[in-house]
């Protein structure tokens, strides 16, 4: 059999990858290692084709709902349908037959297995319910650490740790010693001798949060880091998302979704990318070359440039804010002249399948990335359902923390 070209096959190994929740993971399933799936990736100029089959049908396997084990891979259509015990006051469990939740911390959606994401979006699926909740996190201290500006996020971590019973202390940066030149570092070790629990951080600089987790005894929670990644808000995405789709009788695998607009500054992008690949959608990404990352064809992704041809039978439709804010340079020629090629209005929407869902990680600038008469049609937009999802999600996410923290000081966890 013929060798395929690397370049073409780049793209389908990283979303195979994704799909396995690694690359360890996708080398487990084919029966080699995971230093092989690397040198495929990284190394190759050319893959056999009998390896590309292998690994397409391996992919296949992963994303067909009727082989996943439904004890940890719950998306398939007897699931999908809502019981009469979703809203019980019980959390479900946090493992599964001996799949515990693996990571200290949540910093990016690759560092989560499959098996991870699954638990999460089980629990945020649980916290979705109005019911009273337990304090688990009673008597814990959860600190909010936000060097941008934030509302959604901030507030859902808040409202989260607050319903779960943890102290919540809220960092002003604008009045803290960051102002006075305090490093990131110091910063760390200061948060660190007030023996917090759980620390929420947002940073302009890619990879602090990675960095406080190195240097702090607690657990953290990146909530956007420069163009990095947000992997909450991947995961309440990924959640909203799949209790749409359960209200129509679908599940997450197979349905395309198409993620329009400032994809080259979008940390939210990176993280929406990782985890739909991993859960088995078609990913697209839309918008004008200045605003599409040079190395998106690596993403596990198509890439479109017009609207049409990129939402052409797409399932769901994702805009995303222009970050001006992060613009140096001539990236669009005016507000008025993107909403033409690219905002979202009702005639572009037209060209995805009837009843797409619309989605937006906010805040929206309407008229510039998308007309008022779709973001508040309550039949197909989901953006207050992301509102709503988001602090169901946190809280699933600082519990699942919290729970990890204290099983690895009572030696139950390695």
């Amino acid at each position: 059999m013929s060798d395929y070209p690397s370049e073409n096959w780049k793209a389908h190994l990283q979303r195979a990858i994704d799909i396995a929740g690694g690359q360890r993971a996708l080398g487990d399933a084919i029966g080699k290692s995971q230093q092989y799936i690397w040198n495929l990736l990284n190394e190759a100029k050319h893959v056999k084709a009998e390896v590309a089959l292998e690994i397409e049908d391996a992919t296949d396997a992963m994303v067909t709902r009727e082989q996943l084990r439904p004890d940890i891979f719950p998306d398939n259509a007897q699931s999908a349908q809502s019981g009469p015990d979703d809203a019980a006051d019980t959390p479900p469990p946090l493992s599964y037959e001996g799949y515990g939740f693996g990571p200290d911390h949540v910093l990016a959606i690759s560092d989560l297995t499959r098996t991870d994401v699954e638990l999460l979006l089980a629990l945020g699926k649980h916290y979705l319910s109005r019911g009273p909740h337990h304090p688990v996190l009673k008597g814990r201290t959860l600190i909010n650490l936000f060097f941008e500006n934030s509302t959604r996020t901030e507030k859902s971590f808040e409202l989260a740790g607050k319903r779960l019973g943890a102290d919540v202390i809220n960092m002003a940066i604008a009045s803290s010693s960051v102002k006075k030149g305090e490093t990131l570092l110091d910063t760390a070790a200061t948060l660190n001798a007030m023996r917090p629990d759980l620390l929420v951080v947002r940073h302009s600089a890619s990879g602090a949060p990675a960095l406080l987790a190195q240097k702090l005894s607690c657990a953290v929670i990146n909530a956007g880091d420069g163009a990095h990644e947000h992997p909450t808000q991947a995961l309440l995405d990924a959640l909203t998302l799949r209790q749409a789709l359960a209200e129509r009788g679908n599940s997450l695998g197979g349905q395309t979704i198409a993620i329009c607009g400032d994809i080259i500054h979008s940390r939210v992008a990176r993280s929406d990318v990782k985890i739909f690949n991993m859960l088995g959608l078609n990913v697209r990404l839309v918008g004008p070359p200045t605003l599409i990352p040079p190395d998106a064809y690596r993403w596990g992704v198509d890439v479109y440039h017009d609207m049409e041809e990129g939402l052409a039978g797409c399932d769901v439709v994702m805009t995303l804010r222009l970050q001006m804010e992060r613009m140096n340079g001539g990236f669009i020629p005016s507000k008025r002249e993107y909403f033409h090629f690219y905002g979202l209005d009702r005639a572009k929407l037209a060209f995805a399948k009837p009843g797409a869902f619309v989605m937006h990680p906010g805040p929206m600038n309407r008229g510039v990335e998308i007309s008022s008469d779709v973001a508040d049609d309550p039949q197909i937009s989901l953006i207050t359902r992301q509102v709503e999802s988001g602090v169901a999600m946190r809280m699933a996410i600082l519990h699942t923390l919290a729970e990890k923290r204290l099983k690895k000081r009572l030696g139950e966890t390695p």
